[in-house]
């Protein structure tokens, strides 16, 4: 592998993990659904335009769109507003590789080994060690909004694992044009008029920045890339440098936000991402010692 591709990778790590610091600038003027709803927009507009549809049935797309967009990233949005520290967002996300593997084993009949219940015990060690923060950046309802996010990932990753589709990009922008309309639905039941009003008087350029990260770098060039490079490398390579997405997400919101970085929250970091990585590449690991 060589060393652009590494120092490439990491990058979209890093902006992965900034993304929720970014989120949370934004949430400061933009109601979550409707701050979802124009980060899908411009996902899908005006990229729609030129792309031609993958070649995979529409019930996929919509699937996704709707997993994707609105059950994970609207209720990580709303986790957010709702108390949780960016960097606690970050780190609880990654509960979505073993809701993952949990509904891979019901839905293509895949084996869970030990390493990956094992993975599993490690990282609901940690969770444990956030549920004990008393620094006012948990909420219960934070954890369980994301954690809600986590499931709804592992949804859009069994759809797009059985829509097989190798337009990874076009998937992606045209998926995104599900999301829209559905979040900012969601938003006027739940707000009515208030939040289309407050977009529209409170709207400022922290939000506008906000949206902005969250289409270019994060979602079109950090996919496109991170999956061209899976293409390019190996995927045994790049593939764990995924571990970092919760460490920039923490190290952001300290750099951003100034949050506070106890003991409790060092230590949920190391076990969820241990158990992360005893889960998803543990076997490798010790087949590689042998």
């Amino acid at each position: 592998m060589k060393c652009r591709h590494l120092l490439l990778a990491i990058s979209i790590t890093a902006i992965w993990g900034l993304n929720f610091s970014v989120i949370k600038l934004g949430l400061a003027s933009v109601d979550p659904f409707i701050l979802a709803g124009l980060r899908f927009t411009l996902c899908a507009l005006p990229a729609i335009l030129f792309i031609p549809k993958p070649d995979v049935p529409w019930r996929y797309l919509v699937g996704y769109g709707l997993a994707f967009g609105v059950g994970l990233w609207g209720m990580v949005n709303l986790g957010i507003q709702s108390g949780l520290s960016a960097g606690i967002a970050s780190l609880v996300l990654q509960f979505s590789a073993f809701f993952t593997l949990v509904l891979g084993a019901k839905v293509f009949n895949e084996q869970v080994s030990r390493y990956q219940v094992a993975g599993m015990i490690i990282a609901l060690c940690g969770l444990l060690s956030i549920v004990s923060i008393v620094d006012g950046s948990v909420t219960m309802t934070g954890l369980a909004l994301v954690l809600l996010g986590a499931l709804a990932w592992s949804v859009a990753n069994v759809i797009n694992k059985k829509a097989q589709t190798t337009q990874v990009f076009a998937f992606l922008v045209w998926s995104s044009a599900f999301s829209p309309l559905a979040l900012f639905a969601l938003d006027y039941a739940v707000n009515g008029t208030r939040g289309y009003r407050a977009l529209l008087t409170h709207l400022d350029s922290s939000a506008v920045l906000s949206i902005l990260f969250q289409v270019y770098p994060n979602t079109l060039f950090g996919y496109w890339v991170w999956n061209s490079l899976m293409k390019r490398c190996p995927v045994s390579t790049i593939a764990p440098l995924s571990l970092l997405v919760p460490v920039f997400g923490m190290v952001g919101s300290v750099m951003v936000f100034d949050e506070a970085l106890s003991f409790s929250k060092i230590v949920a970091v190391v076990l969820i991402v241990s158990g992360l990585a005893v889960g998803l590449y543990g076997k490798r690991i010790v087949d590689g010692l042998r």
